[in-house]
C-alpha cells in the first residue's frame, strides 16, 4: 500500500510497460533494443518515434516530442495527471492516499455503474435462455439450433434472449441502478409515453466483451422474420467505443498469439461458429467498418502481423476486403513494404516486411458461418493455408474477365486498373514478374506495361513534408557540453555514486535556467534514490508540469547510453574532459564579449586607455587559459 502520493506515483510507473501502453495508440517495429513507429504527434511519413523499453521513455527524433508513459497518456488522452493517476490506481488496484481523493462523483464510478449493470443483464438475458424462463426461450433456442449452435457454444459466448414485453429487463434492472446509468449504458429508451423500455425486445442477444472480458455491449438479432432492423447493436457509451474494439478478442487473443496470425471477418455467428468448431483466432467488427484502431489493436497480438480477410464473397463483401486491406497498409505504412511474394519466391533476410496480408474466399460463395457449418472447419482450413496475398487477390479478381475485355482499347482499361496494384510493388524483381505474368495472360508487351507504370508513378509523386526540425539540433556547443555533463548522472552501470559523480563535477555551473533546475533536483534526490532508475522515475514525477524538463529528460538519457560501459579511467576523462569543453567556452564567450566592449570604448573619455588596459590584460589572461585548457 502506497503511504504518499510519490509512493503511489512510483508504484503504478513499475506497474506500467511502456511499449504495451504506446502499442495502444502507435503501431510498433522492433529495431534492436527500440522500438520505432509513426509519430503520433506530427505527420511523420517515416518512423521517427523511438520507444527504449529499458529505459522507460519514448522519442520523436522529428518534432523533439519525449516522456514517458505516464506523458505518453497525458498527451493523447488529455488527461490531467492527477485524474490519470487515480484512474490508474484503481486499474492496478492500489489505494489512494486520503488526501489525493476525490470527494464527488467522478467519470469512473459512473464507468463501474455501468459496467456493473451491463454485466447483471448479460447474465439475466443468458438465465432466461438456457434455463427457459421466457417464451421467447424455445424460439431462440430452435434459431440457434438451426445454425449448429449447442448448449456449450451458449454458455461460452454467454448468448441470451430479450423477451418481447417491454420492460422485462428494465424492471429487474432498477432495484440496483439508476435510470441515468441503465441509459447511458444503453439498456433502456425514453418511452414516447413517458417513462422507460428495454432498448432489446424479441431478440437473441450476444453479449460483447472487451479485451480484458467485461461485458461492455450488445448485439441482438431479430427473431421474428418481418422484424426490423435484423441486427441492433448497441450505440457507443462510455464504457464501449465499437471502432477500437473486436467481437471475440477476448476468447481469440491467445489463439491469435499462438498462431501468430488472425482472422478477420464480419459478424458475430461467423465468429461463433468458426471458434465453436476450432478455428479459435477469429474476430469481427462490431456493425461496423474496420478502422485504424481495430488494425493497431491486432498488431499487438500477432508479432508477424499475418492478417486474413474472410469477408462474404459477394460484391459488397469484395469491397469490404479491399477497403479493410487499404485500412491495414495505411496503418503499417512507414514501417516497411507489405509482403508480396509468396513461397515461390525465396525470401531472404534483407526481406523484411511490416504486415501480410491474406484473403480466403471459399469459391462455394458462402460467408464463414455457412461455410464451417455446412462444409466443415476443416476444409475452411485448407482454404486458410492456401488463402493468396491480397495483391494476387486483387490481380485474380480483375484477370478473371480477361475474355471479356479484346479490343486495344478494353484492354488498355483493363490495366489502368492493374497499374496501380503493381506500383505498389518495391521489390524490382518481383515487379518484374508479376508484370512478365500480366503481360502474358493479356497477350500485351511487358515493355509498354512497365512505361505506363513509370508515367503513373511521376504522376503520384508524394508531396515533400516539411518537418519541424528538433530545436536541440540548435544547441549551442556550451548547451551541448553542460547536457553531455549533466548526463553523466544517468548511466544505468557507472562505476561511481552520485555523490562520487557530484564531487568530480565540484563546482562546475550550468547557464540554462532548465538544466539548473534539473541539476538542483538531481542534487536533492541523489540522497534517497538508490539507482539510476529510480533517479530518473523520480525526475519525471518532479516535472511531471514542466515541459521543457520533460523533453530534456530523454534526452539527457539517450546521451547517457553512449558512457555506458565505460572504465573507471575513462568515466572520469568523460567527466574532465567535458568540463574543460565547457571552461573553454565560456572563455572564449567572455573574451568576444571584452573584445565588444574594448571596441566600444570612447577614446575622448579620460578613463578610456585605464579602461583598455584592463580589458586587454584580462583578454591576453582568458587566451592563456584557453591555451592550458
Amino acid at each position: 500500500m502506497a503511504g504518499t502520493w510519490d509512493e503511489l506515483v512510483q508504484q503504478i510507473k513499475e506497474r506500467l510497460d511502456i511499449v504495451e501502453v504506446i502499442s495502444e495508440q502507435v503501431v510498433l517495429k522492433k529495431r534492436g533494443n527500440n522500438y520505432w513507429g509513426l509519430c503520433p504527434f506530427h505527420k511523420d511519413k517515416n518512423p521517427s518515434f523511438c520507444v527504449t523499453p529499458h529505459l522507460g521513455i519514448y522519442k520523436c527524433f522529428s518534432c523533439g516530442e519525449a516522456g514517458d508513459a505516464l506523458k505518453f497518456i497525458m498527451k493523447t488522452r488529455n488527461i490531467e495527471f492527477k485524474d490519470l493517476i487515480i484512474e490508474l490506481a484503481d486499474r492496478f488496484g492500489l489505494e489512494v492516499p486520503i488526501s489525493h481523493r476525490k470527494g464527488d462523483s467522478t467519470i469512473k464510478e459512473t464507468k463501474d455503474q455501468m459496467s456493473a449493470a451491463t454485466m447483471v443483464a448479460a447474465e439475466f438475458y443468458h438465465d432466461l435462455l438456457i434455463r427457459n424462463k421466457d417464451s421467447n426461450a424455445e424460439i431462440a433456442l430452435n434459431y440457434l439450433t438451426k445454425r449448429g449452435i449447442g448448449n456449450d457454444i451458449i454458455k461460452k459466448f454467454h448468448i441470451g434472449v430479450a423477451p418481447k414485453s417491454y420492460t422485462t429487463l428494465y424492471d429487474e434492472l432498477r432495484k440496483d441502478f439508476s435510470n441515468d446509468i441503465l441509459e447511458k449504458a444503453g439498456l433502456i429508451l425514453k418511452s414516447e409515453k413517458g417513462g422507460y423500455i428495454d432498448r432489446f425486445r424479441n431478440r437473441v442477444i450476444i453479449p460483447i466483451q472487451n479485451e480484458n472480458g467485461d461485458f461492455v455491449a450488445f448485439g441482438a438479432r431479430a427473431l421474428e422474420k418481418d422484424q426490423n432492423p435484423k441486427y441492433l447493436n448497441s450505440s457507443d457509451s462510455l464504457i464501449y467505443n465499437k471502432s477500437r474494439l473486436l467481437y471475440g478478442l477476448y476468447t481469440a487473443k491467445e489463439a491469435i498469439k499462438k498462431e501468430d496470425s488472425v482472422i478477420l471477418m464480419e459478424g458475430y455467428f461467423d465468429v461463433i461458429s468458426s471458434q465453436a468448431h476450432g478455428i479459435e483466432n477469429c474476430v469481427a467488427s462490431c456493425g461496423t467498418s474496420l478502422t485504424p484502431d481495430h488494425v493497431k489493436l491486432l498488431s499487438r497480438y500477432t508479432k508477424s502481423r499475418r492478417i486474413y480477410l474472410s469477408f462474404d464473397t459477394d460484391s459488397a463483401g469484395q469491397k469490404a476486403t479491399t477497403r479493410g486491406a487499404e485500412i491495414i497498409k495505411e496503418v503499417f505504412a512507414g514501417l516497411g513494404d507489405i509482403k508480396q511474394f509468396d513461397e515461390s519466391y525465396v525470401s531472404s533476410d534483407k526481406d523484411k516486411y511490416a504486415c501480410e496480408i491474406r484473403v480466403i474466399a471459399p469459391p462455394e460463395g458462402k460467408d464463414p458461418d455457412e461455410f464451417v457449418r455446412s462444409v466443415g472447419a476443416d476444409a475452411y482450413k485448407m482454404y486458410m493455408q492456401n488463402a493468396p496475398l491480397f495483391i494476387d487477390f486483387q490481380l485474380n479478381s480483375i484477370l478473371q474477365d480477361k475474355d471479356k475485355y479484346s479490343t486495344p482499347q478494353e484492354k488498355a482499361q483493363l490495366i489502368k486498373q492493374i497499374i496501380p496494384i503493381l506500383s505498389e510493388i518495391k521489390n524490382k524483381i518481383i515487379r518484374s514478374e508479376y508484370i512478365d505474368m500480366v503481360a502474358q495472360t493479356l497477350s500485351t508487351d511487358p515493355d509498354a506495361i512497365r512505361s505506363e507504370i513509370r508515367i503513373f508513378e511521376r504522376a503520384n509523386l508524394p508531396q515533400v513534408e516539411r518537418i519541424v526540425k528538433n530545436v536541440t539540433k540548435n544547441d549551442s556547443v556550451l548547451k551541448k557540453a553542460q547536457k553531455n555533463l549533466l548526463s553523466v548522472f544517468l548511466v544505468p552501470d557507472s562505476p561511481f555514486t552520485f555523490t562520487q559523480i557530484n564531487e568530480m563535477i565540484g563546482d562546475t555551473t550550468f547557464d540554462d535556467e532548465i538544466l539548473i533546475n534539473v541539476k538542483s533536483t538531481i542534487d536533492k534526490l541523489i540522497y534517497t534514490v538508490n539507482n539510476v532508475k529510480e533517479l530518473i522515475e523520480h525526475l519525471y514525477t518532479e516535472f511531471v508540469d514542466n515541459a521543457d524538463a520533460q523533453t530534456l529528460l530523454p534526452e539527457l538519457i539517450a546521451i547517457s547510453e553512449v558512457y555506458r560501459g565505460l572504465s573507471d579511467e575513462d568515466f572520469r576523462s568523460v567527466i574532465k574532459e567535458t568540463i574543460n569543453k565547457i571552461n573553454h567556452c565560456r572563455q572564449i564567450k567572455e573574451t568576444e564579449q571584452i573584445k565588444k566592449l574594448y571596441k566600444g570604448i570612447d577614446d575622448d573619455d579620460p578613463e578610456a586607455l585605464k579602461i583598455q588596459i584592463q580589458l586587454r590584460d584580462k583578454i591576453k589572461k582568458n587566451r592563456q587559459k584557453i591555451g592550458e585548457i
